[in-house]
């Protein structure tokens, strides 16, 4: 992709995405709807335009090559938030260090300590680095008035499970470790991620309450929790082409195990699946996007943490789908969405 046509795609995004939305909903036609629910205008319009610029579906490109489109993708739709300081370091993982990126914002500096939160990216377990995220994760340190540390845990197929895992673990553990060398508040720390994030976020926080490690909040974005069994909403949105597609999640799988000791119930896989679990959860907050195959896995795993005993706040944004957390500077509704979600844990860390 050259620079030039890179900057008009991502003009021509902007402008479609950014209209007023009497005007979007003039331009899309038919309403999309499903299960009850209606696609956002601006969503609707912009999978229009992916399908005019000939944008290839991740899932059918070799995996360098998809992981580099997503680098393209999130930048294209991200842009670079503003956000007051960030450095890049290494931290703990299970084999060996990994790097990361801590955000620092506006709120934050010049203070002592700071709540601090662990971000691990999405991406199918397969894609997503600090890059694809940085957007994100800038809007939501700066929003959210805490710190965040982003992780490059290992990728499959190169390192199948629980290499990532326990990477995740590792890092967290080294956040509450280090501390003082990041500038955070003991007291004040949490773990997050969104999809393949989302479902390392619940098995990091599992982890940090069995090994009695401090944490205030797991924030689970459309995790997903589940490999046994297909829900509901896998076979309603996954065939829709929704950017979470059923070949993305077919190759997620096909990278995520070794075929040769696959262990699809093992609860840091699947987190529905896990029976056993420790006091003193962190509270959880979960998001879920109306037109995700991951929904009702999502909603699912917050019934059982809340049958647990553990504080749940569920959000369902009916309108988006999956991966709706970096358009931060693309449209209107998907960025006050992302907003919500950063005001929300902000409020919770900074309490």
């Amino acid at each position: 992709m050259t620079r030039l046509r890179f900057a008009l795609e991502r003009l021509v995004l902007r402008l479609v995405m950014g209209l007023p939305p009497g005007v979007q909903r003039l331009l899309r036609g038919r309403p999309r709807r499903l299960d009850g629910l209606e696609l956002a205008p601006e969503l609707q319009l912009m999978f229009a335009a992916q399908r005019l610029a000939r944008i290839a579906d991740m899932s059918t490109l070799p995996i360098d090559d998809a992981r580099l489109s997503y680098r393209r993708l999130t930048r294209m739709i991200g842009g670079r938030p503003p956000l007051a300081a960030y450095r890049d370091l290494q931290v703990d993982g299970g084999a060996g260090p990994l790097d990361a990126r801590l955000y620092t914002p506006t709120a934050c500096i010049g203070a002592e300590t700071s709540p601090t939160l662990l971000f691990l990216h999405g991406g199918g377990w397969m894609y997503g680095d600090l890059e694809t995220h940085d957007p994100f994760c800038r809007v939501l340190a700066e929003t959210a008035g805490v710190q965040v540390l982003a992780v490059d845990y290992r990728r499959t197929p190169e390192h199948r499970f629980p290499a990532a895992s326990d990477d995740c673990k590792a890092a967290y553990r080294w956040l509450v470790e280090h501390a003082e060398e990041v500038g955070a508040d003991r007291d004040r720390l949490a773990v997050g991620g969104d999809s393949a994030g989302g479902a390392l976020s619940a098995s990091t926080a599992v982890f940090a309450a069995e090994e009695e490690l401090p944490m205030r909040l797991q924030l689970l974005i459309y995790p997903g929790t589940d490999w046994v069994e297909e829900s509901t909403s896998r076979r309603l949105f996954a065939p829709e082409g929704l950017l979470l597609t059923q070949a993305f999640l077919d190759g997620a799988r096909e990278n995520f195990f070794d075929p040769d000791a696959v262990d699809v119930h093992h609860p840091d896989a699947s987190a529905l699946r896990r029976t056993d679990f420790p006091a003193d959860l962190a509270p959880a907050h979960v998001v879920t996007a109306g037109f995700d195959p991951l929904r009702d896995e999502g909603e699912a795993y917050a019934a059982l943490l809340e049958k647990q005993g553990v504080e749940v706040d569920l959000t369902r944004y009916a309108s988006m789908v999956h991966g709706f957390i970096h358009f931060v500077d693309a449209g209107r509704e998907c960025p006050a969405y992302v907003r919500e979600i950063a005001e929300r844990a902000g409020a919770v860390l900074r309490a």
